[in-house]
């Protein structure tokens, strides 16, 4: 790829602010060093994009599990660029493509206001459609208007492969228009955020897999891309096995996801499925450590869709199960959401309520009826688990918080 002599200036200052934070012990500086190269050169993401093939991912559950096993798709047919960390704004990705300029290949997690413009500045080949429910509304926004922005970026690139969720009513609106979609069945159990269709306000009727609005033609597509418990289908009879290292059947549609954007691009199905079922991690997610007399699973959970997959994944035959819970501003400081969360089905389960706003989430706990302790520190609540296995979930923050202060290998 070219680099104008400004973006290679710009480049070396963020390498160099990027060093300074690691030795400082600041942090890992891909941020710092991203908005150091932005500010010196509004171009660069353009330029570091240039002459490779990406891939988008976004929505607002699952970017980071579907660019990863995404990620470890393309790696099969060459060097791939990723931020592999989460960081899915502008500084981030400049530090993930500046960190592999000789890869031909990238998939990048993307924020989900921001992929019109990230998309115009790296022109993708394929875009990757999850989801769309509601987040923090006091940080992020509504829903719908998020749609027709995705919606107005998408018809700019009208060349890019759209692979989305036909599962997903507003991203299967955000995606409609598109003149090339690979549709994908890969599941929306989180059905409380479109009760009403996003492009004529009627209402969206339900039967089993199939959806369809009132009033219009707006429906479920029929997907080329699906699975089951122990396959994925893929176009023209495809049926590979697919057994994955990451629970639960969200995750099985986010691989599903992540193969028909590699094929798209070329990958073999059979290799791809390989690649995404060796994922085991994502950033500290899913991961199992050893903590004296316990051992952890950790699991992350952001919103109210976000937890009801996340409690799915539960193993409620353990020892306990604590769920942090903190309100900070990347959490959205409102938690009211903590009441759109079915807490219900914890019957015989140890539960302990965590994190900087445990009082809020025992208060929800008791209205559900589920009996339980309050424990503010995680590290502490999982120690007054008996011993054996114990299930973390836990918002964004304090998933971070937790991840610093237990062992990594």
């Amino acid at each position: 790829m070219a680099i104008s002599p400004r973006g290679r200036v710009a480049l070396g200052a963020g390498a160099a602010a990027r060093w300074a934070s690691r030795v400082t012990g600041r942090g890992a500086g891909a941020m710092i060093g991203g908005l150091v190269s932005m500010k010196l050169d509004r171009s660069i993401l353009s330029q570091l994009g240039a002459g490779r093939r990406n891939v988008v991912v976004t929505g607002t559950n699952g970017k980071s599990t579907t660019t990863r096993m995404t990620a470890a798709a393309l790696a099969t047919m060459g060097p791939v660029s990723t931020n592999a960390e989460g960081a899915n704004m502008d500084a981030g990705l400049i530090a993930a493509l500046a960190g592999t300029r000789d890869a031909t290949l990238s998939a990048l997690e993307v924020d989900e206001m921001h992929v019109p413009h990230v998309a115009d500045a790296v022109n993708p080949a394929v875009i990757v459609l999850l989801n769309l429910s509601r987040d923090q509304l006091d940080r992020v926004g509504e829903i719908n208007h998020i749609e027709r922005t995705l919606r107005d970026g998408l018809a700019r690139h009208p060349g890019a492969v759209v692979v989305a969720n036909c599962d997903d009513v507003l991203m299967t609106s955000a995606a409609y228009d598109s003149p090339d979609v690979v549709w994908v069945a890969a599941g929306g159990s989180w059905a409380n955020d479109s009760v009403s269709c996003p492009r004529s306000g009627e209402i969206i009727v339900r039967e089993q897999s199939h959806w369809y609005s009132t009033g219009t033609d707006f429906k479920r597509p029929t997907p080329q891309w699906s699975y089951d418990d122990e396959n994925v289908y893929g176009p023209d009879g495809l049926t590979l096995p697919m057994t994955l290292a990451l629970p639960g059947a969200v995750n099985r549609g986010n691989a599903t996801q992540a193969v028909a954007a590699a094929v798209a691009l070329g990958a073999d199905p059979a290799a791809a499925v390989a690649a995404v079922s060796l994922v085991d991690e994502v950033a500290g997610r899913y991961r199992t450590v050893r903590i004296g007399q316990h051992t952890v699973r950790i699991l992350l959970a952001k919103n109210p869709a976000g937890w009801h997959e996340a409690l799915s994944m539960v193993d409620k035959h353990g020892e306990g199960v604590v769920i942090a819970v903190n309100g900070q501003v990347p959490d959205g400081e409102d938690l009211s959401w903590l009441w759109d969360v079915r807490f219900e089905h914890f019957d015989d389960t140890t539960v302990v309520a965590a994190g900087e706003r445990g009082t809020d989430l025992a208060v929800r706990l008791g209205y559900a009826g589920v009996g339980h302790t309050l424990v503010h520190d995680t590290v502490k609540a999982i120690a007054s688990c008996p011993p054996g296995h114990v299930e973390v979930v836990a918002n964004y923050t304090a998933f971070l918080q937790l991840n610093r202060r237990l062992p990594h290998d």
